[in-house]
């Protein structure tokens, strides 16, 4: 019988360390196995690229993205604490719940998205309403989640054997069904400016999963190794979201009428309620990563204000109220589906890459890996605000408003260059060079200032 975790943002001692290295490859794998990703695929569908040009940005934004994740993941085992915690050694310990918060938004619109597509794959299979299948993925991804990192690991595992099998069938099925013509593969071009913004969406898919990506490595041994953690984490997170965007990119080629949801069901035929069946599952796969990253986010800002223990009964109502949360939102955002996923996972490439930036420099160039796990949760050794990460957090943004294309706004630049999204590189740049340079000087100030323990003779 699996054991409830009871930990939340607490860091984990030693002697609790556990887990294998390879199942991140499974973890990552499982949650992108999933309708959301092909949903996100169809979108690069619809912006006019021919097929080998949509493989190429696939790749290439997959690539790009996924590192920046990767790298992300190599901190867990040697810090031990979940992902943004680790935002009050840069931002401070108070001034951490801005990105914090940008993230808990992000994950509950996560949730509802993948609750969207999971509920119409469940009313595919009963006959009845999306309403019954939003609850029932609730019902499911809660229970997943209250009983904690073992047993999701424990879950993404098991699915990635499946899912791999089901889709490998499903996808051989459909290539050679002859549902797609020459001409069909023959559809669009390229423009510099649409291929740019279709390497945007699958690398802004991956860093947004950055925020996220050490909560399932804080477990694993501290002596863990860090390009062992890197390689698994980027092939198990790349393989299956180019390979499941691909598919979403194919069906709009098949269709551009029918949804995600109903292109696979008929392309099935007998079968598609066992391919609804997976869809399912890939959902709740997808989701307990919402899950449980909300309430990880939650805690850490209410223990911004008051230090907290380990607590079930904690950790339960706030997995259950990121549920409802992402429930509801699930429930009014179902109309224009496809607008507004693309304008969301656009919209969070903009606030994930400053904080990315900020996040890395801190720990491969200024601290190099070196932190006190016990002052993430207890306030003192890293401040209550630091300036110099609001700052080229807000300017890093701020850089990227000329790049953006998206409905709200369009910036000079990206008009200029026909609708080209280029935004994450200057936010990279900017944000994370501003913190660099003023860091690495404080800290150089600061080695300076300090006696030296053994005077010279």
């Amino acid at each position: 019988m699996a054991e409830l975790e009871v930990t939340t943002i607490q860091p984990v001692p030693k002697e609790a360390r556990h887990g294998r290295v390879r199942d991140l490859f499974t973890l990552w794998f499982s949650a992108n196995m999933q309708i959301t990703t092909i949903a996100t695929g169809a979108i690069l569908g619809f912006l006019g690229l021919s097929l080998p040009w949509i493989v190429v940005a696939l790749i290439v934004g997959n690539l790009i993205g996924a590192t920046f994740m990767s790298f992300h993941s190599v901190q867990g085992p040697r810090i031990g604490v979940p992902q943004m915690i680790q935002s009050r050694a840069q931002f401070g310990f108070i001034a951490a719940i801005l990105p914090i918060a940008v993230v808990l938004f992000s994950y509950v619109g996560f949730w509802a998205s993948s609750a969207v597509l999971g509920g119409e794959a469940i009313a595919y299979i009963i006959h009845g309403g999306v309403l019954l299948g939003i609850a029932v993925v609730f019902l499911l991804t809660t229970i997943l989640t209250i009983y904690g990192y073992d047993t999701i690991h424990r879950y993404q595992r098991y699915m990635a054997w499946l899912f791999g099998a089901a889709f490998l069938v499903w996808t051989i099925s459909f290539l050679a069904s002859g549902s797609l013509t020459a001409k069909d593969l023959a559809q669009g071009g390229f423009q510099w400016g649409t291929f740019l913004l279709a390497v945007s969406i699958p690398l802004s898919w991956q860093i947004t999963y950055s925020v996220a990506v050490s909560d399932y490595s804080r477990y694993l041994p501290a002596d863990t190794k860090a390009h062992t953690t890197f390689w698994t984490t980027l092939s198990g997170t790349t393989i299956a979201t180019v390979w499941m965007m691909l598919i979403g990119a194919l069906l709009t080629f098949f269709s551009t009428k029918l949804d995600q949801v109903t292109a696979i069901g008929t392309l099935s035929g007998s079968l598609a309620w066992f391919m609804m069946l997976i869809m399912v599952l890939g959902v709740v796969a997808a989701n307990v990563i919402n899950s449980y990253g909300g309430m990880l986010c939650i805690d850490t800002i209410v223990g911004t204000f008051k230090e907290l223990g380990r607590s079930q009964t904690r950790r339960t109502t706030l997995i259950i109220l990121v549920g409802i949360a992402g429930g509801a939102l699930a429930v009014l955002g179902q109309g224009n589906f496809l607008t507004n996923l693309t304008n969301f996972i656009l919209f969070l490439l903009y606030l994930a890459v400053p904080w990315s930036a900020i996040n890395l420099v801190d720990f491969y160039l200024i601290r190099h890996g070196n932190y006190d796990p016990v002052s993430f949760v207890r306030a003192g050794t890293y401040g209550s605000v630091n300036w110099v990460a609001i700052i080229a957090y807000l300017v890093g943004f701020g850089v990227e408003l000329p790049f953006m294309d998206s409905v709200l706004y369009e910036g000079p630049i990206a008009k200029a260059m026909g609708g080209a999204d280029i935004s994450w590189i200057p936010g990279i740049i900017v944000a994370g060079g501003i913190y660099y340079l003023v860091m690495h000087a404080r800290t150089r100030s600061s080695v300076a200032a300090t006696p030296s323990a053994s005077p010279p003779a």
